[in-house]
């Protein structure tokens, strides 16, 4: 049966009761929602609302890929990052305001969500997360995906690990620094991505992990000028900065939205037909 505008009319206990919502939260969803229910219907709005979705990094693609998340419905989400805003941020970053400057990019991103959605459950881990304390909050719940918007390599090498081996589903951002043309970028497996520096590099970790292949990642193949590349001493975890459009992490972030999104709906589709 198609979606059509009938279904936003709909309100009573038992139908409420079948989609795990309260009579408030129905209408509520019901009301803002509508756009999306109609594309995705009832089923596959009720399925983003109780999806746990795990977002490491709060940037340019993390922020963008939390508040493209958050405007599909999805209910609830955790952010890890422990960086405040800087004057260097507002070019690419959603979080980033001169009214914002100085604030934990973690909770300045929670209060954006819950001002679109204030029935959704937003946490935040506010500190930078390595090792054991990412193996710990990895653990810490039944996600239903993960959300790697990491832009050191380290820490995402681990991540993805331990992600992988604990069997969660998990999308990895490559880098968007440098990049300029948005047609080029892709998601692919990570045994299929290639000429991205970032790639290489955790193919290679991973390799020597006994890990070659099954999770997805964003990334552009196109060339990276060196000329647009400065190395640095006065920012944390990174020993270079490379030069970066507006447009290109909100783009890898709304990839990684995108895919996560659509995942868990045709996750549902195939459960409900099993």
């Amino acid at each position: 049966m198609p979606h059509t505008i009938c279904y936003i009319t709909k309100k009573n206990n038992n139908f409420a009761k079948n989609y795990r919502l309260n009579k408030v939260e129905l209408n509520y969803y019901m009301d803002w929602q509508q756009r999306t229910i109609l594309q995705i219907g009832l089923d596959g709005q009720n399925r983003l609302k109780n999806s746990k979705i795990l977002l490491l990094g709060c940037g340019g693609v993390g922020a963008s890929c939390a508040e493209f998340l958050a405007r599909a419905g999805v209910g609830n989400i955790t952010i890890v990052d422990g960086d405040k805003v800087n004057t260097s941020n507002i070019n690419r970053q959603l979080c980033a305001l001169n009214s914002t400057i100085g604030k934990l990019k973690t909770q300045v991103t929670k209060d954006r969500l819950l001002d679109i959605n204030p029935l959704a459950k937003i946490d935040i881990i506010s500190e930078y997360v390595k090792d054991a304390r990412m193996q710990e909050i990895i653990l810490s719940d039944n996600w239903d995906y993960i959300v790697d918007a990491i832009d050191t390599l380290s820490p995402k090498v681990y991540l993805l690990y331990y992600a992988i081996i604990n069997e969660y589903k998990i999308i990895s951002s490559m880098g968007a620094g440098g990049r300029f043309n948005p047609e080029l970028v892709k998601v692919v497996d990570v045994a299929d991505s290639f000429n991205c520096q970032l790639a290489s590099a955790i193919r290679k970790k991973l390799h020597k992990l006994n890990i070659f292949t099954g999770f997805k990642v964003v990334f552009s193949p196109e060339f990276v000028d060196k000329k647009n590349l400065i190395i640095t001493n006065d920012e944390l975890n990174k020993k270079s900065i490379v030069g970066t459009v507006s447009y290109m992490p909100a783009l890898f972030g709304l990839h990684c939205a995108s895919t996560v999104i659509r995942d868990l709906l045709e996750e549902n589709t195939v459960n409900k037909q099993a």
